[in-house]
């Protein structure tokens, strides 16, 4: 059987079924969804895998909205990541290269997961349509995962087990660059803190316990902690970030008792990011007593750093190199011209250079949970400029001609890549001994507890101000 005639029949089925799965990504960017929200893309996503016939686990890890489809039985199974969350206050309509929301201060798709999400949707169909017009032995698992965007939804179901009997991931997304090398990422904590304390008039404070005196030394204490961390290089930085969400009473008259601080950590291995979790908790109880407050911590997720994979990435790039960047118009260009110009940028448009291979680091993801559990390859394909990304012009490009580009050219490369390692299973079993020598002692547990549920319902008042009439369950 010749790979270049499946990979043939693979490229045609993929042009003759664009629009299907550009409708998904057209009604994904319209109908945009918190985290843990994203009912209608949940239910659109699954109808029309289950119109494939893949079959349909939902409610993974308790959350509604997370799914696993799943098409064969035998063979090597390879892992697709799907994703389809969006981001609070970053609508913009798709044809304005300036900032022009369809709805003012209403969530967008400003990491570009409508496209994200249409496309391992298409891959998957379209390795399915291989399987089945070729007689090949492999079985495709789609992995929906709700709340990227807080690195939420991954680990809670990888502490199912789902990932367990995964041979390979394959994975992409986005962004305003093409790559496919060997990346890593940090691993992330985020958690909430709740001081507590005494209400009383600000004219006789001593009868009151101030939480937002123990939220400010708990950031001074953080300060502080920033200089005994072990540092890490700039792509992959040691990190922490806070924020006050909730400060109390809104008159300074009043000694308020409740103050709320949210917490971002992101440290390139597990052991500097454990010791510093230990130690920001220390700080937080040392400065709730030391004001005579207390406080309360909710963690909202905790994931692994990313293990790299060259071998299973190798495959990825070669591919990636074969079909090239996103062919994108002059029109196009001119329009992300545009945008850069109003935004301050070099005005470049788009990239179509790819970047030479190689070990590299990359933003943080929940997606460092597969990593764990099996060999993992991500792509990254140019959708946007260069810009940091989550802002109004990426929500543009997701919803126009250039997401469509992008989309299509995605799928080309993870189809290609899939039939790979299904006609030459010695990569994967390369992958894994790769994977294991990487690994070493480690072991795959979840970083949450039993107990931890998903924040569900954390975005629901959001989604309703902006979304009255919106699908509200699955």
């Amino acid at each position: 059987m010749n790979i270049e005639d499946i990979k043939k029949f693979a490229e045609r089925w993929l042009d003759d079924n664009s629009q299907e799965f550009n409708k998904l990504a057209d009604f994904i960017w319209d109908n945009p969804e918190l985290g843990l929200e994203e009912f209608g893309a949940f239910s659109e996503v699954t109808e029309l895998l289950r119109k494939y016939d893949f079959d349909i686990e939902s409610g993974i890890g308790s959350m509604p909205t997370a799914f696993i489809a799943t098409y064969g039985t035998e063979g090597p199974v390879i892992g697709i990541n799907v994703e389809y969350d969006c981001l609070p206050g970053l609508s913009q309509q798709s044809s304005k290269p300036y900032p022009c929301p369809v709805i003012e201060g209403a969530p967008g798709q400003g990491c570009g997961h409508n496209i994200l999400c249409s496309s391992a949707v298409k891959s998957g169909v379209a390795i399915r349509q291989v399987i089945e017009e070729f007689g090949l032995k492999a079985t495709i698992k789609l992995f929906g995962s709700p709340y990227e965007e807080a690195s939420v939804g991954k680990a809670i179901v990888g502490r199912t087990g789902a990932y367990k009997n995964v041979d390979c991931f394959l994975d992409w997304h986005p962004w305003h660059y093409n790559k496919a090398d060997y990346d890593k990422c940090n691993s992330v904590f985020v958690t909430k803190f709740t001081f507590r304390g005494k209400l009383s008039h600000g004219a006789y404070p001593w009868l009151g316990r101030s939480a937002f005196d123990g939220a400010m030394l708990f950031g001074h204490a953080i300060e502080m902690l920033r200089e005994h961390i072990v540092p890490a290089g700039p792509d992959a930085a040691h990190t922490i970030n806070y924020t006050f969400t909730d400060v109390g009473a809104e008159f300074a008259n009043i000694v308020p008792d409740k103050t709320v601080v949210q917490l971002y950590g992101r440290f390139s291995t597990l052991d500097i990011s454990k010791d510093a979790f230990d130690r920001i908790m220390d700080a937080a109880e040392g400065c709730a007593k030391a004001t005579g407050t207390t406080v309360e911590r909710e963690i909202i997720t905790y994931t692994h750093n990313k293990i790299p994979n060259k071998v299973l990435a190798e495959v990825v790039h070669k591919n990636l190199e074969h079909y090239g960047a996103p062919d994108f118009t002059a029109a196009e260009h001119d329009f992300v011209r545009d945008m850069q110009k109003y935004s301050g940028l070099k005005e470049s448009g788009l990239r179509t250079d790819i970047d030479e291979f190689g070990p590299s680091e990359t933003i943080i993801c929940d997606t460092s949970e597969f990593s764990w559990n099996a060999p993992y390859a991500t792509l990254w394909l140019a959708m946007g400029p260069t810009s940091g990304w989550h802002n109004w012009m990426v929500t543009a490009c997701a919803g126009n001609s250039i997401g469509k580009k992008t989309l299509s050219r995605a799928s080309q490369i993870i189809v290609s890549s899939a039939i790979d390692l299904i006609m030459n299973p010695q990569i994967i079993s390369e992958a894994k001994v790769e994977w294991k020598k990487r690994m070493g002692d480690n072991t795959y547990k979840c970083l949450l507890s039993d107990e931890h549920r998903a924040p569900l319902g954390m975005n629901s008042a959001v989604m309703d101000k902006y979304f009255p009439n919106r699908k509200r369950q699955v």
